[in-house]
C-alpha cells in the first residue's frame, strides 16, 4: 500500500507548474524533505548527496525517510561513496568515516598550463597497473597565440581558451596517463595551418576529430568536461561535452603504457587517442542536420541532446547493463524546453564487442527521435507529474538494482526515484520516492521554502543499497531530520 506523508496536499497546492505550463524554468516553493515514499516499489537503501548549508558544504548520508545516519562536514563538492567506506570528493580528496583525508592530489607546480580540476572524478582499477586509480577532468590553458597558429578561425577567436583534459592518477600522486581534446582537433578554413581536413575532405570525414570553428569557436571554455566515467571491459572513458551536446568514448587501456607516461602521453596525443565514438549532436561534425530556426518555426535537426550531464555506463549487474545513462538538461533545447534522463543502446550486438553504431545509422522513431533511445524519463513522459521536472544546467541519474532510476534536477535540490515502466505498452515511470534538499546558502537549513529562497544546488546524488561493501560495520542510525538535527545545534532558519 503506498504511504503518502500528509504534506502532499500543501505540495499540489504551491508545487503550481504543471506539464502544459513548464517552459524551462520553475522555482520549487512549499515542504523540504521527504515528499513521497512508496516503500513496496522504491529501492531501499541511503542516499549520498553534497549541499551547502550556509557558509559550510557539507556531505550527508540520509535514510529513505530522509534522516540523517552521518555526516561529513565542511568537505568539496560531488561526494560520491567508495567501496572502503571513504568518500572520495572533487579536489581531488579522499575522506574516511570519521572526516580525515587519506589521501589527496594538487595539479604539480611544474605544470602551470594544467589549470584546474574540475566537476568530476573516478576511481577505478587499472588492470595494468593491478593496482588502483582515480580519473579526473582537469582544465588547461591554450593561449589565443597558440590556438591561432593551430588553425583557429580568427573572427571567432578573441581571446585564451581552456579545452579540457583527462589525468589519471595513481595512489603516489604521480600522472600516469593523460588525454587532451586538443590535440583531436581538425579545421576546414585555412589550409596553411595545421590540422586542416586535406585536399577534397570535409569535416564529415574525421568523426574522431572536434572541429575547432564549430559554433562560437575556439574562445574560453569551449571544450567543457563535466562528468566521466570508465568501462573496465571495454578498456574505455566515457566523457560529457556539455558545450557540444554529446558524449565521447576515449580509448584508455590502448593508449596506456605501464611505467611509461610519456609514451602513454604519445599514444594518447596519436591517432590512438581520437574520439572512438560520439552521441548527441552529430550536425557537429557534418554527420547530420543541426537545430535551425527559419520564419519563427523550429526544427531539432538530428541532435537529440541539448545541453547535458552525467553520462554513465550502467553498472554490470544492474538492469540495462552496459548501456548508458545520461542526463539532459535541455536547456538549449529550441522551442519549450524540459530535461530527461534518456537511457541510450548504440551497440551492434552485446556491449562486451564493443561495435558501435553511429547515431545517424541508428535509425529515428518518426522524424527525430533515434532509436537508439530505449527508454526515457521526463516530465511529459510522466503524465501526472505536477512539481515540474527541470534544470538548467549539473544534475544526475543512476540507475538502481530493481531497475528503477534515481534522478537528480541540481538547481531545485529536487530527487525522485521513478519506477522503469514500459515505453512501448505506454506505460509511463511512476514516481516511488521523491525528496527536496533542505539547505539553502542564505538562510541554513528550512522547513519550508519561500519565494526566491532556493535551495542550494546539489550536483549528484547516489543511492546504495545496505549490502554495499563502504557501509559494511558502520552505525547508521536515524539521527532525526536534516532540519531538525541543524535546528538542535542553534540554527534559527530551520525552524
Amino acid at each position: 500500500m503506498n504511504k503518502k506523508i500528509p504534506i502532499v496536499m500543501a505540495v499540489a497546492v504551491f508545487f503550481t507548474l504543471t506539464i502544459s505550463t513548464v517552459y524551462g524554468y520553475q522555482a520549487l516553493q512549499g515542504p523540504t524533505e521527504l515528499i513521497f515514499w512508496d516503500k513496496e516499489k522504491a529501492y531501499n537503501g541511503y542516499t549520498l548527496f553534497g549541499a551547502k548549508r550556509g557558509r559550510t558544504n557539507d556531505t550527508f548520508l540520509i535514510d529513505m525517510e530522509g534522516n540523517l545516519v552521518h555526516h561529513w562536514p565542511d568537505t568539496e563538492r560531488h561526494p560520491y561513496l567508495l567501496e572502503n567506506g571513504n568518500i572520495l570528493t572533487r579536489g581531488l580528496k579522499e575522506l574516511d568515516w570519521d572526516g580525515n583525508i587519506v589521501w589527496e592530489f594538487n595539479l604539480p607546480e611544474d605544470r602551470p598550463d594544467q589549470d584546474k580540476l574540475h566537476h568530476d572524478q573516478v576511481r577505478i582499477f587499472n588492470k595494468k597497473l593491478n593496482a588502483p586509480t582515480t580519473i579526473v577532468i582537469s582544465r588547461r590553458h591554450l593561449s589565443k597565440e597558440a590556438a591561432l597558429a593551430a588553425g583557429a578561425d580568427p573572427k571567432k577567436t578573441k581571446r585564451d581558451c581552456y579545452p579540457d583534459s583527462i589525468i589519471e592518477v595513481d595512489m603516489k600522486g604521480n600522472i600516469v596517463w593523460e588525454w587532451w581534446s586538443f590535440d583531436h582537433v581538425i579545421q576546414d578554413i585555412d589550409p596553411t595551418k595545421p590540422n586542416y581536413v586535406g585536399e577534397g575532405k570535409t569535416i564529415a570525414d574525421y568523426p574522431g576529430k572536434l572541429d575547432m570553428n564549430w559554433g562560437r569557436g575556439v574562445s574560453g571554455d569551449f571544450v567543457h568536461f563535466n562528468s566521466i566515467d570508465y568501462n573496465p571491459v571495454l578498456g574505455q572513458i566515457a566523457v560529457n561535452n556539455s558545450f557540444g551536446s554529446e558524449f565521447w568514448i576515449i580509448n584508455h587501456d590502448g593508449t596506456f603504457i605501464p611505467g611509461d607516461p610519456a609514451a602513454s602521453r604519445a599514444l594518447s596525443e596519436g591517432p590512438a587517442g581520437d574520439i572512438v565514438y560520439r552521441w548527441g549532436n552529430p550536425g557537429i561534425y557534418g554527420a547530420g542536420k543541426e537545430p535551425s530556426w527559419e520564419y519563427g518555426v523550429s526544427s531539432l535537426g538530428d541532435q537529440q541532446v541539448f545541453f547535458t550531464h552525467d553520462i554513465q555506463w550502467i553498472k554490470p549487474g544492474l538492469p540495462g547493463a552496459g548501456n548508458f545513462l545520461y542526463f539532459d538538461n535541455g536547456s538549449k533545447r529550441p522551442g519549450p524546453t524540459f530535461s530527461q534522463v534518456l537511457e541510450i543502446n548504440p551497440y551492434d550486438g552485446p556491449m562486451e564487442n564493443g561495435i558501435y553504431v553511429p547515431l545517424m545509422k541508428g535509425g529515428f522513431k518518426g522524424t527525430h527521435d533515434s532509436r537508439q533511445i530505449v527508454w526515457n524519463f521526463n516530465q511529459y513522459v510522466f503524465e501526472k507529474w505536477t512539481h515540474g521536472f527541470y534544470s538548467e544546467h549539473a544534475s544526475g541519474c543512476q540507475r538502481l538494482p530493481n531497475g528503477n532510476t534515481l534522478a537528480l534536477c541540481t538547481e531545485d535540490g529536487h530527487f525522485v526515484e521513478v519506477t522503469y515502466g514500459n515505453n512501448e505498452k505506454r506505460i509511463p515511470p511512476e514516481i516511488v520516492w521523491e525528496y527536496i534538499n533542505p539547505a539553502t546558502q542564505k538562510h541554513g537549513v528550512v522547513k519550508w521554502l519561500k519565494p526566491g529562497m532556493g535551495t542550494d544546488p546539489i550536483f549528484r546524488a547516489y543511492r546504495y543499497g545496505p549490502d554495499y561493501p563502504g557501509l559494511a560495520g558502520k552505525i547508521l542510525t536515524p539521527k532525526g531530520k536534516l532540519t531538525d538535527v541543524f535546528a538542535q545545534k542553534g540554527n534559527p532558519s530551520s525552524k
